[in-house]
């Protein structure tokens, strides 16, 4: 039995991305792609290396709304309208953007807006697998993790649901992909290239995401958090200094292994990672050390930020909702 499914907005890079790997998923059927540019075009003329041979069609809803699922890869503030009007009519949903990450709409509207469709904010669910795997499945609306949250919070929550995360500085790093399609289109290749640079300063948008879910798991702590762009097309890795909360005593490693053991998309290893170790997979690589001349507790996290980060945890997502096997057409 095959899953209807559609993208909409598959002409950036998480959307065509999640259009690739659904067009070669044995349990769904790709529909529809949908952009608000490039409409007309084949995705595999705009993405070849993508191989997706569909054309991009302007959205209509009475045409496109008529499958079972939808990706839909808008940008912030632009999603919320469109997955209330696929939900009204039955789709179920995979959110990329951030409109529905935050479960409180006054914090929502201090880093965005003011919310477009805050009644929808209590069903949706956090699309982190392996912490709300039982929730997902049952989901209308999972919205998709930010790429650094993604990464942060996986590399934190060992020590978060122990409660040991007094402080924490987040170092976190990405490929120029990270930054969408839109923006890397107006980035020149001198200005990236042989260079580094931190955004997002002070205020980086993922910051109160990160915090939210660190609280849920028990820790509320405010972080420290600074992006940096690598002139890397695509990869991510975030440092993790953490003060711990007391003494932070006991043996950190055998937090992480208690945690992910049974994790199938998470690895735990002694060296620290790189983010080649992880290129085009669904897979979050962690090691965690502990420093004894200072007391820190230091965590290095790397995933594909196109991949984990956004269109493999997508389809992962996709495949709780529908009773498939976690890893089918991601692995």
């Amino acid at each position: 039995m095959t899953h209807s499914v559609a993208v909409f907005g598959a002409a950036g890079y998480a959307g065509a991305l999640s259009a690739r790997l659904l067009a070669r998923h044995p349990s769904f059927e790709l529909k529809t792609v949908t952009a608000r540019s490039d409409v007309g075009r084949q995705l595999d003329d705009l993405y070849p290396h993508h191989r997706v041979g569909l054309e991009l069609e302007r959205l209509d809803l009475d045409r496109h709304a008529g499958v079972e699922a939808a990706i839909v890869a808008y940008p912030h503030g632009a999603a919320a309208e469109l997955v209330a009007s696929l939900v009204q009519r039955g789709v179920r949903v995979v959110d990329l953007s951030a409109d529905f990450r935050l479960r409180d709409p006054d914090v929502y509207a201090e880093w965005y807006r003011p919310h477009p469709e805050p009644g929808l904010l209590p069903g949706a669910v956090y699309g982190l697998p392996e912490r709300y795997r039982e929730q997902i499945a049952g989901a209308e609306i999972v919205a998709n993790p930010g790429c650094y949250p993604t990464a942060t919070l996986l590399a934190l929550a060992p020590l978060a649901r122990a409660g040991l995360i007094g402080d924490v500085v987040v170092d976190a790093k990405s490929g120029v992909s990270g930054a969408g399609r839109a923006a890397t289109d107006k980035t020149h290749f001198v200005t990236v290239d042989e260079n580094v640079s931190a955004y997002g300063i002070p205020r980086h948008r993922h910051t109160p995401e990160i915090e939210q879910e660190l609280t849920a798991l028990g820790n509320d702590v405010r972080i420290t958090f600074a992006a940096h762009l690598l002139p890397l097309d695509q990869g991510e890795l975030v440092s993790c200094y953490v003060t711990p909360a007391g003494t932070g005593g006991g043996d950190v490693a055998d937090l992480y292994r208690e945690m992910y053991e049974h994790e199938r998309f998470v690895e735990l290893t002694e060296r620290p990672p790189g983010v080649r170790d992880v290129r085009e997979t669904n897979i979050c690589r962690i090691s965690v050390h502990r420093d004894d001349r200072t007391g820190r507790v230091l965590v290095f996290a790397v995933i594909d930020n196109l991949w984990k980060g956004a269109a493999s945890q997508a389809v992962q997502n996709l495949n709780l909702m529908f009773g498939l096997p976690e890893g089918e057409g991601i692995s």
